[in-house]
């Protein structure tokens, strides 16, 4: 018996919701292993495997007849809502956390700790081996895990560059905005023009959607007084999709914006850059360079830009001073982006975005603006 002992746990599946497992590891004072658990799941969701893990976790401390327990996870969402910052919404997750709040409350004392993923690496690690039994795959190398073991870099939290408001005289509560790129689709994946066709994600994307979701779950500011920021989406399925993986995260709920969809790409709709060339030589090299020019049946640059600077005033009246989460498309964040930096439509042709990035650009209300983030990807590594 030991009084004393540390649970890692961790969780995760492979599509978000997709084959699941979680892992465990129950450890003395000085590190050592006191036990380990792992299981499969099904096909469920990262949420409810990593609250498996810390039922799993606690079970097994309370079979060592542990009295006082210090809990450590990777998942802000767990241990928000089980320190009681963050309200449990969604159903999947009540009952889970009422039982992993009984099984606690058989001890004198748990605290809940929130750790980089990677100082959770054994818990993550019995994690992908309970998925890869549910998969019947490793886990290295396959396009739709979820799980990682790398240290992510820290996000800038929602406290204010007093230096970078001094350098540029920008004055009063900026509206912060989180970019967030969809994951892959099937056209996405082939590098066709993929505007209103409403594609859904790809297992990849499942994938890349739930690592930029973890990501955010762990960033500051983005769940206040129990409630998430608010999270907005074009209403395509693909970014929809994208933006629930977040919302099921931080235990918000999803909205939508029709000024965030993609452009319209009109008769090239599902074409590869060659083959629009191919087809329309001149039009498609005046489109390249003069963003007044529509594509055949599309919509042009320009239009996008008056109706993406419409959508964000809209918001900004609605939101002002606080911080959004926004899930889109390339045209419509590099757009925001020019927006922030004050700059000319070249920079469409000029800046790239990964499926699943992630930029951040904040708006002040004297007008300023300043770029903070450009297509970080580091939590897909």
């Amino acid at each position: 018996m030991t009084s004393h002992v540390i649970v890692e746990a961790d969780g995760g599946s492979r599509g978000n919701p997709g084959p699941a497992g979680y892992g465990a590891v129950v450890r003395d004072s000085d590190g050592e292993v006191l036990a380990e658990r792992k299981e499969s799941l099904g096909v469920v969701t990262n949420n409810v495997a990593e609250y498996n893990g810390l039922i799993a976790g606690l079970a097994a401390a309370a079979e060592l007849g542990a009295s006082t327990v210090d809990v450590r996870m990777d998942s802000k969402l767990v241990v928000e809502q089980m320190s009681g910052r963050w309200k449990i919404k969604h159903p999947d997750m009540q009952p889970l956390a009422e039982r992993a709040k009984a099984l606690a409350a058989g001890f004198s004392r748990v605290k809940y700790e929130w750790i980089p993923r990677a100082q959770n690496s054994h818990a993550d690690r019995l994690a992908n081996e309970a998925m890869d039994a549910a998969t019947g795959k490793p886990a290295a190398g396959r396009p739709g895990a979820a799980k990682k073991t790398a240290a992510l870099p820290k996000l800038p939290t929602r406290k204010p560059d007093r230096a970078a408001v001094a350098w540029t005289g920008a004055k009063g509560t900026p509206t912060r905005l989180l970019l967030l790129r969809h994951g892959q689709t099937e056209m996405s994946a082939l590098r066709r023009y993929s505007g209103r066709g409403d594609v859904p994600l790809t297992e990849l994307g499942r994938g890349q959607a739930a690592a930029a979701a973890k990501r955010l779950a762990a960033m500051e500011g983005l769940v206040v007084d129990g409630e998430a920021v608010p999270i907005v989406s074009s209403p395509l399925t693909r970014t929809k999709q994208t933006a629930q993986a977040v919302a099921d995260a931080l235990g918000g709920r999803v909205e939508t914006h029709p000024g965030l969809i993609e452009t319209d790409f009109g008769e090239w709709e599902g074409l590869t850059f060659a083959e629009a060339a191919d087809r329309d030589p001149e039009l498609h090299s005046s489109w390249l360079s003069d963003s007044s020019v529509p594509p055949p049946g599309g919509e042009s640059f320009d239009v996008v830009h008056r109706r993406v600077r419409k959508a964000r005033d809209e918001l900004i009246a609605e939101h002002g001073g606080k911080t959004l989460v926004l899930v889109s498309h390339v045209t419509p964040i590099k757009t925001l982006l020019r927006m922030g930096l004050d700059a000319g439509p070249q920079l469409l042709f000029r800046l790239h975005l990964d499926l699943a990035s992630l930029s951040i650009v904040e708006f002040y209300p004297d007008g300023n603006a300043s770029v903070r983030l450009v297509n970080d990807t580091s939590h897909l590594v």
